[in-house]
């Protein structure tokens, strides 16, 4: 089924307190990191400044994970900004820190990662502490002890993991009609334990396997794009296609762009709703549901 991508300018809506931030992509292909961690005027470890607790990059070569995390402020880090400098790859997913569960420390610090699995979370499980043994047992009793950390984040992504695994092992390619799936269970699970009726959980996720990439908006705001205005590059980029500078017309990109707010620059960005999940696959095919439907819609432009 085919419906019109919203596409729109941001303009500050009511948001709750900043926690964490988020940034993740795919290209068809590899791409540079820089701007987005450190040049832009509100790049990644720019915010950092108010997400002080750490910060980690996960980037993808020949299909595997590679995962680097400090429990620092990334733009007070050299190693941060080396990183910046270097990584260049098809897909990328990245974390500055502001903690609300859990103690400074590298093995709290987001990305995580199980295979070639890596999650990052934006928000907060209310009284986590109180209900973290009921979620820790939603966890597949092999799952459990790779959880090395105390955060709510770590937990959420091994619950989700496991509800994954239903789908068949975490080993293979799972469709993103599967990972939704699961993460509408996860979600819906969580919640029911742990939503307060003033305190709802915060639930703002990213996940990707390095082909496949999902992003989730669960009370913290989130915002992707597929194009822009103008590719600075058009004349030396040798994939560039309409859909680099246009909402796409069949759902096919070479580009997907999720972040906690619009990076200043070239790209056109929209903002997802709470509940709004949006992806793409193998096939850089751009899907979109909300958690209360159950049918994945391929976005394409009217």
């Amino acid at each position: 089924m085919l419906i019109s991508a919203r596409t729109f300018i941001h303009t500050r809506s009511r948001e709750l307190p900043a926690m964490c931030r988020l940034f993740g992509f795919r290209s068809v292909i590899p791409s540079q990191v820089h701007r987005s961690l450190l040049a832009a005027e509100n790049a990644l470890g720019v915010q950092s400044n108010q997400h002080p607790d750490g910060w980690g990059v996960a980037f993808y070569v020949d299909g595997s994970p590679h995962i680097t995390r400090n429990p620092t402020t990334a733009l007070g880090d050299s190693l941060f900004h080396r990183l910046s400098g270097v990584v260049s790859s098809e897909t990328v997913l990245a974390h500055v820190r502001k903690a609300t569960q859990g103690d400074n420390s590298v093995l709290n610090c987001h990305p995580f990662q199980y295979g070639r699995w890596t999650f990052a979370h934006n928000g907060d499980v209310p009284n986590f502490p109180q209900h973290h043994q009921t979620l820790r047992n939603l966890i597949a009793p092999g799952l459990r002890r790779f959880v090395l950390g105390d955060t709510d984040s770590e937990v959420l992504f091994f619950i989700l993991l496991s509800n994954m695994s239903q789908h068949g092992p975490l080993s293979r390619s799972l469709t993103l009609e599967e990972i939704v799936d699961a993460l509408r269970q996860t979600v819906s699970t969580v919640r029911s334990i742990c939503d307060e009726p003033s305190k709802p959980c915060l639930l703002t996720f990213m996940l990707t396997d390095g082909v496949t990439f999902l992003a989730a908006r669960g009370g913290k705001e989130l915002f992707w794009s597929t194009y822009k205005r103008r590719c600075s590059e058009r004349n030396t980029c040798p994939s560039l296609s309409d859909e680099c500078e246009a909402p796409s017309k069949t759902g096919f990109v070479n580009h997907f762009i999720v972040s906690s707010e619009p990076l200043q620059g070239e790209n056109v960005w929209a903002e997802l709703d709470d509940g709004d999940v949006v992806g793409v696959d193998h096939r850089m095919r751009v899907l979109f549901t909300n958690l209360e439907r159950k049918n994945l819609r391929v976005l394409h432009s009217a």
